[in-house]
């Protein structure tokens, strides 16, 4: 159901801290022109944690608005609160999204039990496609693939963000899941060996500043063109690293400032990148050809 390169997008700010509505336009234009085959909204790349529910609503409805109806647009939703996750994933399918991405419930450190509990819950309440979003190293809680397993007996589960980079955990939930459930990579650097082991795309940090790259990467990759696939991803590979020399989004909104969309501003405790990675940072989109 969602494939290819899909981009996490950033949501582009004032210096004060205000949306660029202007700008999130044009960010939007770029994509369509560039192949990004999907857009995630207001995940973490988008800042969600830093919006009140009501911003929230109001980026996803805009971007759909925009996108109208030429890619998908599938809409973060997670919380570690499961009624307001589910008030979430309401509002997102009123408001026209595609899909919504779940993030295990972050801080609580739910037992397996209490993940499949959730994920069952907002899957029987809400029709909307859903995928799930598995990222230990952010939320202290990580869904096992026996987990993921049951989940995907549930009809509008239809994929998971697998964000731990481990192969090996990407292969092993493809071979429990079949087509039931979808694979989709979380992590760019190892984005591209998943996608040739089954995996059905990647949910892209770097696909904001190197779309085009990203799309056809991930394109040659899921035709199993091992050759063409590393050739494109080659360029990308600084990119994968240096987006996480400080915590996403902090470098991947440096990047999208040098490239024209919105100022270099993120909402508290989020600060901008340190001085000391610009040079870094700069060096590797001229690599990638994006400077």
């Amino acid at each position: 159901m969602f494939h290819g390169s899909m981009v996490a997008l950033v949501t582009p700010m004032n210096s004060d801290g205000s949306v660029d509505l202007k700008a999130l336009e044009a960010l939007i234009g770029f994509h369509l022109e560039n192949g990004t085959d999907a857009i995630v909204s207001m995940g973490t790349t988008g800042e969600s944690a830093t919006f009140s529910h009501e911003e929230h609503r109001d980026i996803i409805k805009r971007t759909v608005e925009i996108v109208a109806g030429k890619i998908p647009v599938i809409a973060g939703t997670g919380s570690n609160s499961t009624s307001e996750a589910l008030t979430l994933t309401e509002a997102a399918m009123h408001d026209g999204a595609d899909a919504a991405l779940l993030v295990t419930p972050y801080y609580n450190k739910p037992t397996q039990e209490g993940l499949y509990q959730h994920h069952k819950l907002i899957a029987e309440k809400v029709p909307l496609p859903q995928l799930l979003y598995n990222v230990p190293g952010r939320t202290a809680c990580d869904m096992l693939p026996e987990t993921v397993e049951r989940l995907s007996e549930f009809s509008n589960i239809v994929a998971i963000k697998e964000a731990t980079g481990d192969l090996d955990r990407g292969r092993d939930i493809m071979q429990r899941c079949g087509e039931r459930l979808d694979v989709i990579s979380g992590d760019d650097a190892t984005a591209m060996e998943l996608i040739l082991l089954g995996a059905k795309g990647d949910i892209s940090v770097t696909a904001n500043v190197a779309p085009r790259a990203m799309h056809e990467m991930c394109a040659a990759a899921l035709a199993g063109d091992r050759e063409n696939a590393s050739k494109l991803n080659e360029p990308l590979l600084d990119l994968h690293r240096d987006l996480f020399v400080e915590a996403n989004p902090i470098p991947v909104k440096f990047a999208m400032y040098k490239m024209g969309y919105g100022d270099n501003a993120l909402r508290l405790p989020m600060t901008p990148l340190s001085k000391q990675y610009e040079p870094q940072l700069i060096a590797a989109m001229k690599k990638a050809g994006v400077l």
